[in-house]
């Protein structure tokens, strides 16, 4: 099995040329009659292709608050007195004539709501439109030249095909077999009442110049493209009372020659104006309409009509079609009845109304965008893209504006002023119309057959049987049976070869064989005279007989002449009664009608009315709970605030009591320094001093030493300035969830020792090992470190210099910094031998053989619960602030 070699995808075939001459697009302009409650009216007709607005009252268009007269210009302006029959030999007679002539054209209304322009297109009763009148015209034409059912058939892609009459036979009977519909009828007398007598006897056209050599087939499909989707109105689907199926919508493709076709939809084939107009109203009967505030039976979706005429050329004979594809023609004629643009507000639609409004003002939008960029290109000579793809009605019509057809526009106009906006929206669209030109359709070529074989064909066959029926002789296909019996009935010729040039046998005997053909042809002449005057006779009798007879017949037709007035005048009042009852009847479907969509309206409003009744409770249920919630989240805010109040509250209390604390110290040790200074000797041990000095002190003592004592209450008030710094600047620490234990031995110090302290030359020095020494500190100093410690020199109340190692945590911000909280005081202190000391505090305690024991110098980081803290940006020193922190003994 040979694989098929891939190749690329073939290239279109290149498109018809379109002729280089161009047309504007006709624009018509209608005016609808003023209604009867309406009493303002805004437009006048000025001349037969020129109309005025006049702006209603109230409403001023000039800045000078003058109301402002605008005029626009048709190619013609129908006023409220034109009748249906003007409008159409203007408007639609054109575009059938070029149909029937192998030509494309597109016809249609454009409008507001309610401006006429379904009566336009179909009309009513006595008053056909544009739609019932084109389908007349047009087999009034080709009526004599039709072809039989089912000789043309559709290739489903936009094509046509020619059948021989024995398959369009064969597919007649298989169609009538199949079909459980029964077959149309023609008759006037059938014919729905809504549609019956649309067009007068007296008011029919007929195209001239039709090509009586062709044959000639009618097609009809009928399309409705709602909320820019497009559904076959003829298409027939199966109704289903317990579960009825949506209708499918259909898709717009593209045939070789490049021209738009809706795939899928059903084409029927129609012998008859009435036949049509029967198979148009089946599918009007399905068209979305409602009613709005502004039309009782308002168009939700644009109908298109489609009627095409395929035609063939006749054989040489002029008996039979021509069976070759390519010399079939098929121009088709589109009728498209748009819906109305509107607005919400006016019409006071709802829900899926809303809906349907939007899609219709979208589409009619889109069709004056592709309107205003033909324009353009066209004028300015630019070359922009016209988006015919975004919506079905212009990419459906692409090809008429590209030049396949003429293009013809009917716009439809309501004189009443709540209408004025809108018109003078729907006249700036028509004015920009007029400007596009279209190019013109080329002719069809004409095949090498000689004109008027049809006509000659018809007359040889009606002068054959004319003789033959003078002759008694049959009649079409008989003649060459009875030539060939008389041929038989002679004696056969002998054979007439001659072999030699002195042959005296043949020519002899082949004469006399010629002889007696020849009596025997005189004879049956003979018998032939004869029996032709027996016939001869015959006739005389029967035209005696014919002639006593039909001068009865010319008596009995006088009698019926009598009765014929008798029947005419019967049946005038019968038509007058049929007319009147098709009347009534006309009104009692529109009743029916208006009733059906009045119950629907009640249905939908009921709908609604529930639904909004069950979002208003859910919208209540949900407002309590939200009420609830939120009353919870108030409580809990309430609560959280009281909470936060409270603490706030308590931090003050404690901060004003420790600032009074504070001043209390100040106060105590200013009054102990008064005091002390007006005691010449030794000071008196503080107030606060309550417990026994130890009985037996040493007497031997060093010179100078260092000794660690516990700092007292007054000691660990601020003392006077000194030469030294201050301490590092804080801010509020994060408190860290634990602190690294101190066993670890892997903690660095920054020893902060100002420049200006003084060396003691003590034994006895701090060391701390692991230390960063700095005499300002620094940001990079203390984010390498974990322990702040501050050497402080003063001058204590005894004259002597005090040094105070102040410690400290340095942990991290919130704001990305350091801050030092300090925990501990260590006061190193130096004392004379001379110089009685001070006595020891109770909780010091002093062991009874009076030696010292190092729990005295060591106990007093244990027990010191101060921390020192400045705050950022003071000058005055640290303060201090009590934090109540327990602190932990080095291991």
């Amino acid at each position: 099995m040979n694989r098929q070699a891939k190749c690329k995808t073939p290239r279109r075939p290149p498109k018809k040329p379109s002729s280089n001459q161009k047309d504007p697009v006709g624009v018509y302009c209608r005016v609808r009659p003023l209604g009867v409650e309406d009493e303002e009216c805004c437009i006048e007709v000025i001349s037969s292709a020129t109309i005025q607005l006049h702006a209603p009252e109230g409403f001023k268009t000039n800045r000078n608050g003058e109301y402002k007269e605008t005029q626009y210009s048709f190619k013609k302006v129908f006023g409220v007195s034109i009748s249906q029959i003007e409008l159409f030999e203007h408007v639609a007679k054109p575009l059938v004539d070029d149909l029937i002539h192998g030509k494309n054209g597109l016809l249609f209304t454009y409008g507001v709501t309610g401006s006429g322009k379904t009566f336009t297109m179909t009309g009513s009763p006595g008053q056909g439109g544009l739609l019932p009148r084109s389908l007349d015209m047009i087999f009034n034409s080709i009526g004599p030249y039709q072809a039989k059912r089912y000789v043309f058939k559709t290739d489903d892609k936009n094509g046509m095909e020619v059948q021989n009459e024995v398959d369009a036979l064969l597919e007649r009977q298989r169609r009538e077999n199949n079909s459980s519909i029964p077959k149309s009828s023609s008759s006037r007398q059938k014919l729905d009442p809504e549609i019956a007598d649309m067009i007068k006897s007296e008011e029919a056209y007929k195209t001239e110049g039709v090509d009586e050599d062709s044959s000639y087939s009618v097609f009809v499909s009928y399309i409705e493209i709602y909320n820019n989707y497009i559904y076959d109105l003829l298409e027939e689907n199966q109704e289903d009372a317990i579960k009825p199926k949506p209708p499918q919508s259909k898709t717009l493709r593209e045939d070789q020659n490049h021209n738009m076709y809706v795939a899928g939809c059903m084409e029927v084939e129609v012998k008859s104006a009435e036949e049509a107009f029967q198979v148009f109203w089946r599918g009007q009967k399905k068209r979305k309409v409602a009613n709005t505030r502004l039309n009782r039976e308002s168009s939700r979706s644009h109908s298109v009509l489609i009627v095409k005429l395929a035609q063939a050329p006749l054989d040489a004979d002029g008996d039979n079609i021509l069976q070759d594809k390519n010399q079939v023609t098929v121009s088709q004629l589109c009728l498209v009845d748009l819906a109305g643009s509107e607005r919400t507000g006016r019409t006071g639609a709802e829900g899926t109304r809303i809906r349907e409004a939007g899609n219709i003002n979208q589409s009619l939008l889109n069709l004056r965008t592709c309107i205003e960029i033909l324009r353009e290109n066209q004028l300015c000579g630019t070359n922009r893209m016209v988006p015919y793809r975004d919506s079905k009605v212009t990419h459906l019509f692409k090809n008429y504006f590209d030049g396949e057809g003429k293009v013809r526009m009917v716009v439809c106009v309501n004189p009443k002023a709540d209408d004025y906006e809108e018109t003078l929206l729907v006249m700036r669209f028509a004015e920009l119309t007029q400007e596009v030109e279209v190019a013109r359709p080329v002719d069809r070529p004409i095949c090498g057959f000689t004109p008027g074989r049809r006509h000659r064909n018809q007359a040889f066959k009606e002068e054959l049987s004319r003789k033959l029926d003078e002759r008694g002789g049959p009649i079409d296909g008989d003649v060459p049976s009875v030539i060939n019996s008389m041929v038989h009935c002679l004696p056969p010729l002998p054979s007439s070869e001659l072999a030699d040039p002195n042959d005296d046998i043949t020519l002899p005997r082949l004469i006399e064989a010629l002889h007696n053909r020849h009596r025997i042809r005189q004879m049956m002449i003979d018998e032939y005279n004869n029996a032709a005057n027996r016939m001869k006779s015959m006739l005389q009798e029967l035209d005696n007989n014919l002639i006593s007879k039909e001068n009865l017949i010319h008596e009995q037709n006088g009698k019926l002449v009598d009765k014929d007035k008798i029947i005419q005048n019967n049946k005038a009042e019968i038509e007058r009664l049929e007319k009147r009852t098709k009347t009534q009847e006309h009104k009692i479907d529109i009743l029916q009608k208006t009733t059906k969509i009045y119950e629907d309206d009640q249905r939908t409003l009921k709908y609604e009315l529930e639904t909004r009744e069950q979002r208003l409770q859910r919208e209540q249920s949900d407002k309590r709970r939200l009420e609830q919630r939120m009353q919870g989240v108030v409580t809990d805010t309430q609560y959280k605030w009281e909470k936060e109040c409270d603490r706030r509250v308590n931090a003050m209390q404690l901060e004003m009591q420790n600032k009074l604390w504070v001043k209390d110290e100040k106060l105590k040790q200013l009054k102990a320094i008064v005091t002390e200074s007006k005691t010449p000797g030794r000071p008196d041990p503080p107030p606060r001093q309550t417990q026994r000095q130890p009985q037996s002190q040493p007497q031997s003592q060093p010179q100078r030493q260092t000794q660690p004592q516990r700092p007292s209450r007054e000691e660990r008030l601020p003392a006077k300035r000194s030469a030294s710094p201050s301490p590092v600047p804080t801010v509020t620490p994060v408190r860290p969830l634990h602190r690294r234990s101190r066993s670890a031995g892997g903690e660095k110090w920054v020893d902060h020792k100002p420049s200006s302290s003084l060396d003691l030359g003590t034994v006895l020095q701090p060391v701390i090992p692991n230390s960063i020494q700095v005499s300002t500190p620094s940001e990079k100093a203390l984010s390498k470190c974990d322990r702040y410690v501050l050497t402080h020199q003063e001058v204590a109340s005894d004259g002597e210099i005090q040094t105070q190692l102040i410690k400290g945590e340095v942990i991290k911000t919130r704001g990305g910094g350091q801050a030092v909280q300090f925990t501990d005081i260590e006061t190193l202190k130096q004392e004379l031998t001379t110089v009685p000391r001070r006595k020891r505090k109770s909780s010091e305690g002093t062991p009874a053989n009076g030696d010292h024991t190092d729990g005295g110098w060591t106990d007093v980081e244990t027990r010191c619960s101060a921390a020192v803290e400045m705050r950022a940006g003071s000058n005055l020193g640290p303060g201090y602030e009590h934090h109540g922190i327990t602190k932990r003994r080095k291991p």
